[in-house]
């Protein structure tokens, strides 16, 4: 599923140096197809990701449908088009979320 295989490619993109320089933890409210939650963890260890809650309370909670999470992940959508169209919600630590987007 794109979805699961996104998370797939995140958790094999993740260093050391992430976890290191990001210091956050990212929920995913997916809606639509495979939604449910995912997260991404880049605080505790070498970092994880996959689906559910993450293993601590999230620094950023994100609420979008999951064809838009593959497309932002892609590069087909921009984080920050996607937040001002409001295809993109934010709850939390908006600079974490910033971070994440150069992570991108």
């Amino acid at each position: 599923s794109p979805v699961a295989e996104t998370f797939r490619v995140i958790q094999g993109a993740m260093s050391e140096e992430y976890v290191r320089t990001t210091q956050g933890v990212y929920q995913f409210e997916l809606s639509g197809d495979e939604g449910g939650t995912w997260y991404i963890d880049l605080k505790t260890e070498s970092g994880s990701a996959g689906f559910g809650k993450p293993p601590v309370t999230a620094d950023v909670v994100m609420s979008m449908s999951s064809t838009d999470f593959v497309k932002m992940f892609t590069g087909k959508l921009k984080p920050t088009m996607a937040f001002m169209s409001g295809k993109l919600r934010i709850k939390g630590n908006m600079a974490l979320a910033i971070k994440l987007e150069k992570m991108l």
